[in-house]
């Protein structure tokens, strides 16, 4: 009950009840209020007001749903070129695997070449220096063998000198002498 007192208070202090008088007499503010929203009112429809609002509201609801095609629009078009970018963006991607892979291969080929060419100038200075070791001890030889010789000859020289006498080395000679004329006639 509590509840209604307060509202009921404020409906019997409202200004409709302040007003005295009969209800069509200019002296009620409550009528004159009444004529003059009603004079208000017709001339809004006799300047066809509504209608003005209408088209206006007609108007901006057209440009609402222009900007929202237009905004649709664009995200299809910023949705395709995102797509293009990210098609174009794999397609980089995978190109540039491919060039490091073949870069790869490459650098193992180049490597593999590489170490052939390596082996192959080692086994040729292998083989310049075994011939030069050779080479070297063929000369070696020779010199020991001519060495070998001259001291041969010097020791025969000796010996023989030494062995000899003057009337066996004239016999010699002659017999030398007798065996060259023999040959050459």
């Amino acid at each position: 009950m509590k509840h209604l007192i307060l509202p009921l208070t404020l409906l019997a202090a409202s200004p409709a009840f302040a007003a005295g008088g009969p209800f069509l007499s200019l002296r009620n503010t409550n009528f004159v209020v009444l004529i003059a929203f009603l004079v208000f009112i017709a001339i809004l429809l006799w300047a066809k007001v509504p209608a003005k609002l209408g088209g206006m509201l007609d108007a901006r609801a057209m440009q609402i749903k222009a900007e929202l095609d237009e905004a649709k629009a664009l995200r299809e078009e910023a949705r395709a070129l995102l797509s293009s970018y990210e098609k174009k963006q794999k397609d980089v991607q995978e190109q540039s695997d491919r060039i490091v892979a073949q870069a790869k291969e490459e650098a193992l080929a180049a490597a593999k070449q590489a170490k052939e060419d390596l082996k192959a100038s080692i086994a040729r200075r292998l083989a310049a220096a075994e011939d030069q070791i050779a080479s070297a001890e063929a000369g070696a030889l020779r010199q020991v063998r001519e060495k070998a010789v001259s001291v041969a000859i010097a020791a025969a020289t000796d010996i023989l000198a030494k062995q000899t006498t003057a009337e066996a080395a004239s016999a010699s000679i002659d017999e030398a002498i007798a065996q060259v004329e023999a040959k050459l006639h």
